[in-house]
């Protein structure tokens, strides 16, 4: 599936998570579909350009899972505590995500290949 337009029939209709809307991020160059299903959400994303990083990653790997996201509640002292535990950031500093939240990824040579989002909520 190329298209958050094909892609959100299925995690909507056919297993029932509850879309909570869809947003375009023009500074990240994609637009993304949350879902919620108990506590956990999920964000589809798709790129709204060929430069986006996302669109490099796609032609590199393909479709499939891009990131794992946690929350915080402090985005600066969790970034201080993984960087004091020897993880190497990609975002030093938060910067501005989906909805408005702050976010850092955590590179993922630090988290065994996993690519790492910390969000402050």
């Amino acid at each position: 599936m190329a298209s958050l337009d094909e892609a959100t029939p299925v995690f909507r209709d056919i297993l029932g998570l509850k879309l909570l809307g869809v947003e375009d991020v023009p500074d990240q160059m994609v637009k993304v579909a949350k879902f919620e299903v108990g506590d956990v959400k999920i964000e589809l994303i798709e790129p709204t350009s060929a430069d986006s990083p996302i669109s490099k990653f796609l032609e590199k790997r393909g479709q499939g899972i891009h990131h794992i996201a946690y929350r915080t509640d402090d985005i600066e002292k969790t970034i201080e505590e993984i960087t004091a535990n020897g993880a190497r950031m990609i975002d030093e500093s938060p910067r501005i995500g989906a909805g408005g939240v702050k976010i850092a990824f955590v590179h993922p040579k630090s988290t065994a290949k996993v690519l790492t989002e910390i969000c402050e909520v």
